[in-house]
């Protein structure tokens, strides 16, 4: 298993505070597949942000999110 970290921005439709955030997962070796990270990160990063921030306010759904994958690489931290 490799280890990477990729920087990102999501944006949610209704809440204007961006993440501006790093994410680290691993994967087997390979290609990094841009759309299956986005997903990953709106799951398990993003909508908990968002969530965060709308309290009892919104409902935060995934398809209210955009994600902007910035750069990956490999961590080795």
């Amino acid at each position: 298993m490799t280890t990477y970290i990729a920087e990102f921005r999501a944006l949610h439709k209704i809440i204007q505070i961006k993440q501006h955030s790093v994410f680290t997962w691993q994967q087997e070796g390979g290609d990094i597949d841009p759309d299956l990270l986005e997903g990953k990160i709106k799951r398990e990063s993003s909508v908990h942000f968002y969530n965060l921030l709308a309290g009892d306010r919104i409902d935060v759904a995934m398809d209210d999110i955009t994600v902007e994958i910035t750069r990956t690489a490999t961590f080795n931290g």
